[in-house]
């Protein structure tokens, strides 16, 4: 009866990461085909200008660019549940991306061109900030980083209160643009880093599936089964962090996908990270890349910014939640 059960399990994974998977690569071939301007898609796979600018430098990038961050949020936020023991924490919960949106508004408030790299610094900086008021005794526990992470999250919010206030006209309106979220077309070189970057992380995540279900239910109970709980808190907040640090140096703070995804599934498929991982990432990729498919075409020529998509459809979900937890 135990192999049956696992042979079924083993099924059931193989089902939804395919399933997943075709969701993901219909929204990466299709999605590119949807736009404000008409293309003729004939002359542009022939090279024929503008048609090829717009569907092979705007278009595709623009979409790969959504699917990889949507994935890499909504993977963060299984983390930081499984971390966290809450089906409410969120990318956002443990401070780096407010660490790498305050790195950007420095950039913007100094006048940068290149936002990227300061927020990547931010990120890290806060990174290093939250694991070291976290640890005690070299240990980690979930309510301490949970704390050290909401402290932190204030204090960069307060620092970009504060730049936002004393910006200029037109840096007040980049900084608010920014920190709304939005995808934008990037090269093809960035692309692959990020490719890299994104999809290690979550093989590596995946392959620790097993342990991820034993600290979703307590560090003792997983202590037990031989997993190092303060090991794994801190691998999966680094992994979690290095997720949301990447693509909001890219793209900016996008609410509610880490959220929304994982709790969906949680639902749909229970709580097993076998399931909740490959599922969350390449359907959390596929989420944000219809978001931001609606978001550059209901109100064209003009764009809406994705964050704001995801936000309206976010926000009602939070509230059912909320009530239904």
């Amino acid at each position: 009866m135990a192999v049956d059960r696992r042979l079924a399990t083993s099924s059931r994974v193989w089902t939804v990461a395919i399933v997943s998977l075709a969701v993901f690569v219909a929204c990466g071939l299709l999605l590119p085909l949807i736009g404000a301007v008409p293309v003729e898609y004939a002359r542009a796979f022939a090279g024929g200008e503008p048609d090829h600018q717009i569907l092979f430098t705007l278009r595709v990038p623009r979409v790969f660019l959504a699917l990889l961050t949507g994935g890499a949020l909504a993977l963060a936020g299984v983390l930081f549940q499984a971390l966290l023991r809450d089906a409410l924490a969120t990318p956002y919960t443990l401070g780096v991306s407010s660490g790498a949106s305050l790195g950007a508004v420095s950039a913007i408030s100094f006048g940068w061109t290149t936002l990227w790299p300061a927020s990547i610094v931010g990120a890290v900086v806060t990174l290093a900030v939250v694991l070291g008021v976290a640890a005690e005794r070299r240990r980690l526990s979930p309510f301490t980083l949970l704390m050290a992470g909401v402290t932190v999250n204030s204090i960069c919010m307060a620092g970009i209160l504060f730049l936002h206030s004393v910006a200029t006209f037109a840096q007040s309106i980049s900084i608010t643009r920014w920190l709304m979220g939005g995808i934008e077309a990037v090269d093809m070189p960035t692309l692959t880093v990020l490719s890299v970057i994104l999809l290690s992380s979550a093989v590596y995540v995946f392959w620790r599936a097993r342990q991820w279900n034993l600290l979703a239910v307590g560090e003792e109970w997983a202590a037990v089964r031989g997993v190092e709980g303060n090991r794994l808190i801190f691998i999966g907040y680094v992994i979690g962090s290095l997720l949301t640090g990447t693509v909001t140096a890219l793209t900016g703070p996008i609410g509610f996908v880490g959220l929304i995804v994982p709790h969906a599934l949680r639902i749909r498929l229970g709580a097993d990270h076998r399931l909740l991982i490959p599922g969350s990432f390449l359907l959390g990729g596929a989420f944000l890349a219809i978001c931001d498919t609606v978001a550059r075409t209901a109100m064209a020529p003009s764009e809406i910014p994705v964050g704001v998509i995801t936000a309206i459809l976010g926000g009602p979900f939070f509230i059912w939640l909320l009530r239904h937890r």
